[in-house]
């Protein structure tokens, strides 16, 4: 069977085709868009025959609440994964778009969804739920989401066999560290905590968001300094995190920079790196192994090494796993065909 799987973001399209279940890598493009352009001018420059694809699967960022496993894509699914807009404005839009296209174009071919937030759907309300007005939950499902969830999943069944256990015997803390980056405490196979929220904006220090912060911070910027709420979306997603910091948002080139400012930047992500893992490991209590991935995780051999910096957590066993969200989503879409 081939399954094709697109990740439709807002500045990017990502495409792998698989034949399944060899997982076997038949073609790949990463499509970067340019000013103007839209997905259906990206989805044309695919160099691939959609005739011969049995099922395509779509990275859908944000499911809510009633998005908790992968879903075969009809109209229904359509209006509730655009009724989700509001929650991830810059993700469910632009995979929406990725859908809409295909329907369009190929809508003999099934399409299926499979949702960033699904594996985090085992925390439980102690975990997920923010010490707001508890009706802010109730009419508005304002809590914690996660996201990351297919790389999530996916370093957890690889670390699994790397460790010789069964998945649902396995405790680890997953490290997902790229432009965006988040961290995940998974107990027998399960999330049970991590670090992104409402929105991907919350948790480690990241490329240009900022994670966590004092949240009145914001109310504090719009009504002494006079920011406007776009204005202070755009600082925190767009011009915080380590970009704030140094002015530079890509780790390499931030280790190679000799200023105070971009060694500070390196410590104040290390050091939230290391506050998570510590909280983790109280949460789990017997940690089988940390596990690295993600660009920075995967190629920064010096960032490994300063988490692991630690009289406590350089005891536990470290993995470097390269994440695969592309074969996760193939592997979930051809889960939801035999269901």
């Amino acid at each position: 069977m081939r399954v094709a799987v697109i990740n439709s973001g807002s500045s990017t399209l990502k495409f792998k085709l698989f034949e399944m279940p060899s997982a076997k890598v038949l073609h790949e493009q990463l499509l970067e868009f340019k000013a103007g352009d839209t997905i259906s001018q990206e989805i044309e420059k695919l160099d691939v025959d959609f005739s011969k694809v049995d099922v395509i699967g779509h990275r859908v960022v944000h499911g809510g609440e009633q998005f908790v496993q992968p879903v075969i894509i009809d109209e229904v699914v359509m209006e509730a994964i655009e009724a989700l807009i509001p929650l991830a404005p810059l993700h469910n839009g632009a995979n929406l778009a990725g859908i809409k296209e295909i329907k369009e174009t190929f809508a003999h071919i099934p399409q299926v969804a499979v949702f960033d937030t699904a594996f985090h759907a085992s925390l439980k309300k102690e975990a997920y739920l923010y010490a707001l007005p508890y009706d802010l939950y109730e009419k508005e499902q304002i809590r914690r989401y996660g996201f990351h969830g297919s790389s999530h999943s996916y370093l957890l069944k690889i670390a699994a066999k790397k460790l010789a256990k069964e998945p649902q015997k396995t405790n680890i803390i997953t490290l997902h560290l790229g432009n965006g980056a988040s961290v995940c405490a998974i107990k027998n196979g399960k999330s049970i905590d991590t670090s992104m929220g409402f929105t991907p904006l919350e948790g480690l220090v990241m490329g240009t968001r900022s994670g966590d912060i004092d949240p009145a911070i914001v109310t504090y910027l719009e009504r002494e300094l006079e920011y406007s709420y776009e204005e202070v979306d755009t600082m925190l997603n767009k011009k915080s995190g380590l970009f704030g910091l140094c002015g530079e948002s890509d780790v390499r080139t931030i280790l190679n920079a000799a200023d105070e400012k971009s060694k500070l930047a390196i410590d104040i992500m290390v050091r939230r790196i290391q506050k998570y893992i510590g909280a983790y490991m109280i949460l789990l209590e017997d940690v089988d192994a940390i596990v690295f991935s993600g660009g920075i995780g995967e190629h920064s051999e010096y960032i490994r090494e300063r988490v692991m910096d630690n009289k406590i957590i350089k005891n536990i066993k470290a993995l470097v796993i390269e994440t695969d969200e592309e074969l996760e989503i193939a592997n979930e879409c051809l889960k939801v065909l035999k269901s």
